[in-house]
Order: structure tokens, then sequence, then C-alpha cells
């Protein structure tokens, strides 16, 4: 029976990631692409270190979803709007066989949300099994938000999303913030959310602070080529694309869930 459950969680993220890809393409990618024109001529011209593997560190670990490159780095990046293949050209990419593996750029983050959506169906999945607390079509889309508030929406508040040339702190220091605060974020939502007792309440609401009043990683140097408005745009563009993800991921899940009780 657990088997099922995962695999209905599979289903369920290959699904939404997916679905993601749809959001993605109408809203984040042209917002990566007219910050790119800021940058000295997008991707042919653009300096040492502004790549697209730059760009996709930055947008990746700070939007928190692409589940790929966090099974490869341990957690580095784990944001379904990070677009890892939004840099550069079309025609240029076309001309040089693709981004990544001879892949396009849309094949390329179709295939990065695949790998994010299946990761975090298997990991909805795995705490509602371990808490003993089920996921229905009833309270899907609860447990989607609760994984929105704990992956994306609260490490945003020290960490928001970034555009492509916004100034930033050591790529390690924030890896490791961001990490504490997603895990940290979690712990606090599931004591706030599934356990009794004003201590309870009371640690869980320590546990969602601690990293904020501990500090994000911040630039010294605050200065860009880039309008803080589009900035500021992408943000919200990033947040509402995740917080979809999440909401389809969890009623699709429940609604998997529901189908293999009945069946059983």
């Amino acid at each position: 029976m657990i088997v099922k459950y995962l695999l209905a969680a599979l289903v369920a993220g290959l699904f939404s990631g997916a679905l993601m890809t749809v959001a993605q393409e109408a809203r984040v990618i042209p917002l990566i692409l007219h910050a790119e024109e800021y940058e000295g001529g997008g991707a042919e011209t653009a300096p040492a270190g502004t790549g697209t593997e730059t760009h996709l560190q930055t947008t990746q670990e700070h939007s928190a979803l692409d589940l790929g490159a966090a099974l490869s780095k341990v957690g580095s990046y784990l944001s379904p709007v990070s677009v890892a293949y939004a840099h550069g050209g079309a025609a240029h990419d076309e001309e040089e066989g693709g981004i990544m593996f001879g892949m396009s750029r849309f094949s390329g983050t179709l295939l990065a949300n695949l790998v994010a959506g299946a990761g975090f169906g298997l990991l909805l999945a795995g705490v509602s099994l371990v808490t003993g607390n089920p996921i229905t079509v009833a309270n899907g889309a609860l447990w989607g938000a609760a994984g929105w508030l704990a992956v994306h929406l609260l490490p945003a508040i020290g960490l928001p999303p970034e555009l492509p040339g916004f100034p930033a702190a050591d790529l390690a220091e924030r890896q490791v913030w961001w990490l504490g605060t997603v895990a940290l974020s979690a712990g606090g939502l599931y004591l706030l959310i599934l356990k009794d007792g004003l201590g309870a309440k009371v640690a869980g609401m320590a546990l969602i602070a601690a990293p904020h009043v501990y500090g994000a990683p911040q630039p010294t140097d605050l200065a860009s080529d880039v309008p803080a408005v589009l900035g500021a745009e992408f943000a919200v563009a990033a947040l509402a694309t995740t917080l979809f993800f999440w909401i389809v991921l969890g009623l699709s899940l429940g609604f998997a869930n529901e189908k293999i009780a009945k069946a059983a």
C-alpha cells in the first residue's frame, strides 16, 4: 500500500511540474530575459561569472525548486521557479545545439521541473505517512500551502527571488542560510499546525522566527543596472507561480490518495 501512495506522489509531482513549466513560460521567463537586457548585451557579451550557470545558482536557491540540482548538490537549489535554461537568446541556443545536453531551453526547464515536482511530491507524501496525517482533496490545498510557506515564502523574507544582474552575498553563505531556514520553517509549521499545547505553538513560532532574527547574508554593494521595479515584479511572479505549483501538487496528491483508498 505504501508503494502505491508513493507512486501516486510521483505521478502528482510530474503533473504539477509540467503545469509549473507552463506558468513559468507565461510569466517568469519573460522577466528573466528582460533583466538580461540590462547586463550589457545578453548571453553573448556577458562577462565571466554572469552566464547561464551563475544565473541558475542565483535564481534556484532563492525562489527556492530544482530538485534535480538539489539531489546532486545536497539541497543547494530547490526552486521550481528557477528557470535553468532561460538565459540567452533562443536563436543562439539553437545554433549551439541547446543549452544542456543538446536540449532546448524549454525542454531543459521542463525536465528540471518534472524532477523537482516528483521529488517534492515524494517528500510531501513521506511527511504525510510519517506523521500519520493523510492528504486528501479536502486538505490538499492546505498541505500545498504549508509546503510553499516552508520552502518559498518564509525563506523569501530574508532572501527574495532575484533576477540575473542583482547583487547577492556569497553563494555558500546564502545556501546554508536558505537550507537552515527551510528546515526550521518546516519544523515550526509542524509544531504550529499538527501539535497541540501552548508549548508546541510557542516553540513553533520560535523556530520560524529564529533564522530571521539571525539574519540572512546580504551583499555589501546593492548597486544594480536592473530596475528595482523589475526585481519586485519578478519576486511577486516567482512566489505566485510556486504557490500555484504547491496547490496543484497538494490537490492532485489528495485526489490520487483518495482513489487508492477507495480501490483498497
